[in-house]
């Protein structure tokens, strides 16, 4: 009797475009789910941004009980539920890269940088079967077929777009897919410095970090650091505000925000003999750039300067430019994709990642997003590719 010969069914095909967070991501979970998994990536490294991020130590997520509240996003939960901070450190030791928790909840890998933690990701990404294409641009469609910058095509089962936003070009994220979809809200810098015009008697103080002092925005005070630079102001305090400063809303300091405005008064009367500088270095304890900052923005002093130390205001120029924020708000708006994140007018097609029309402060939160938005689409991606077959 004749052997009955059997044979494998082809793997459903899914293709990820963009090889950052959001794309890896997005690949690992389509190979998973049992696809076979080609990324196409126009840089000739993969996640070079996720590197650079992770250069001075790669906050990757954050210990953090309202973690999907930081976003005021709801579309965003059920994909933070799937994979939000716990799931991130499991993944991680999954990798052979365990973690630590930091005195703010900021998670870092325990060698800090992104550099092992890539290799190994990218490891088991060649274990999976999952082949990078370098240095293939992708340029649109062809029909139902994918076309890219060196004249080749493909034409999977699905495919999912993990783009990038709008900033930090020279590591890939150009923004320039925006002109190929429908249904793109502008971008918009986040997380990024604000322009000030200096005196030049705020040369000296470049570089000085502005301490134990408030931001205070739409009359609530956010305590937190910020840098005094050649351009403005920036740091980790002020990059959370963000999206209330481009919008209009006004800056003010409260340098000394665990005083009231008479214990300020209080501690500057009787003047005596000292100077005015001597009475706020010894008397308040500011430091000179907080002096140097009362003095730019405060002139003429009034007698009474409790109420200009408790509320300094600051004129802000504007935001950074674009290319020099750390991301980017805007995108592919929600509208246009389903809930598994298929983009309702291009069936088949998924989005993941900073591409899509969000905003977060850092300290973890970008990166989760980025991580879970890639596991969500690359998962429903999978499913819809084993559907054609």
């Amino acid at each position: 009797m004749p052997r009955r010969m059997e044979y494998a069914a082809p793997k459903a095909t899914v293709a990820v475009i963009g090889a950052g967070p959001a794309g890896l991501m997005a690949a690992e979970a389509a190979a998973r789910a049992g696809c076979s998994v080609a990324i196409y990536d126009q840089m000739p490294s993969p996640a070079r941004k996720f590197l650079m991020a992770g250069k001075s130590g790669l906050n990757i997520t954050r210990a953090d009980d309202q973690f999907a509240d930081v976003y005021a996003c709801p579309p965003l939960n059920p994909m933070i539920a799937a994979l939000g901070p716990l799931q991130v450190r499991d993944w991680m030791d999954g990798l052979g890269q365990a973690s630590f928790v930091g005195s703010t909840g900021r998670v870092f890998p325990d060698v800090m940088k992104a550099s092992p933690l890539l290799r190994a990701w990218l490891a088991r990404l060649d274990e999976l079967g999952v082949t990078l294409h370098r240095r293939a641009r992708w340029t649109g469609w062809d029909g139902a077929a994918l076309t890219f910058s060196d004249g080749t095509t493909a034409l999977p089962d699905a495919t999912v777009l993990a783009l990038g936003g709008a900033s930090w070009r020279r590591l890939g994220s150009d923004g320039e897919w925006a002109a190929l979809l429908d249904d793109v809200a502008p971008f918009a810098p986040s997380n990024v410095g604000f322009r000030v015009d200096w005196s030049s008697h705020m040369d000296r103080h470049f570089g000085a970090a502005v301490k134990n002092s408030g931001l205070i925005v739409d009359g609530k005070t956010h305590r937190g650091e910020i840098t005094i630079s050649a351009k403005g102001l920036e740091g980790g305090g002020l990059y959370p505000l963000t999206p209330a400063l481009r919008d209009g809303a006004q800056l003010a300091l409260d340098l000394k925000p665990d005083m009231t405005p008479a214990q300020v008064r209080d501690r500057l009367e009787p003047p005596g003999k000292d100077s005015l500088p001597n009475r706020l270095r010894k008397a308040l304890r500011l430091t000179p750039v907080q002096i140097a900052l009362l003095h730019e923005f405060g002139r003429p002093l009034p007698a009474d300067l409790s109420p200009l130390i408790k509320h300094l205001p600051v004129p802000l120029r504007g935001p950074r430019p674009l290319d020099e924020a750390i991301s980017t708000a805007g995108g592919l708006r929600w509208s246009a994709m389903d809930d598994a994140l298929m983009i309702e007018a291009r069936p088949g097609t998924f989005a993941a990642g900073e591409m899509l029309d969000w905003e977060a402060p850092t300290g973890g939160y970008l990166l989760t997003a980025c991580l879970a938005t890639g596991h969500w689409a690359g998962r429903h991606a999978a499913n819809f590719a084993k559907s054609q077959r």
